[in-house]
């Protein structure tokens, strides 16, 4: 279990996460919804340990990791699909992949067959190099190379942007898939709240730095989550 407890985050004199708390269990998905700018992926980057946090704690799996570098976070299991997805454009599909050996343990550095049962395109375009596939199928690359790692903690921010539907309908099935597989937490940063919605076990709205509100999927209320995502 992720539990995220009370942390303050600082750029330098600017303040960006205030006294922000979140559970996330082993077999749900957590969504943090909000519009942009209100410090969602400053969280993201906070439990991966891409960004120190200046007060609170960061607790996975019983253990406080709030210190630790993101290269030790990466082989406790966290791993994460970025905004931008940032696959590498020369290298190829199968190259890409691989580069997620690094946070694989030993035994583990092969690209699993389930990768491309979630994502069949990737099989076909194994020597295609990544800059030259459509941004829906970047994306795909994107969760794959984050599951070459075997993570237990799955961040996902906001995988729907700039996708088109068929693709976000791909996603949001591998997502379901590996949720009810039970073995892993995930934490999915969204503004879509249609697909937000359709996913979510439990939910935290942000804005400011602050979450003001949360719960389960059954309390979302879509009016009030909705003025909280318009601009």
């Amino acid at each position: 279990m992720l539990k995220v407890d009370n942390i303050d985050l600082h750029y330098g004199a600017a303040q960006a996460l205030r006294g922000v708390s979140l559970d996330a269990a082993v077999g749900q998905v957590t969504c943090v919804l909000g519009r942009n700018g209100v410090g969602k992926t400053s969280l993201l980057r906070a439990i991966v340990g891409q960004q120190q946090i200046s007060g609170g704690s960061i607790n996975w799996q019983g253990a406080n990791i709030s210190s630790q570098p993101q290269h030790a976070r990466a082989r406790s299991g966290i791993a994460i699909v970025p905004q931008g997805r940032e696959i590498f454009p020369l290298l190829t599909v199968l190259e890409n992949l691989e580069t997620g050996y690094a946070a694989a343990g030993r035994g583990n550095r092969f690209v699993p067959d389930e990768i491309f049962e979630l994502f069949p395109v990737l099989k076909d375009m194994l020597g295609r190099r990544g800059g030259d596939l459509s941004g829906g199928q970047q994306q795909q690359l994107a969760i794959g190379r984050a599951l070459v790692a075997r993570p237990k903690l799955l961040v996902l921010d906001e995988p729907t942007e700039g996708i088109q539907p068929s693709i976000i309908k791909d996603i949001g099935r591998a997502i379901s898939y590996l949720r009810d597989k039970g073995e892993m937490t995930i934490v999915l940063v969204e503004q879509y709240f249609e697909f937000a919605r359709d996913l979510a076990d439990t939910y935290a709205v942000m804005d400011r730095g602050q979450v003001i509100l949360s719960g389960t999927r059954a309390e979302m209320r879509e009016d009030h989550v909705r003025s909280h995502l318009s601009v």
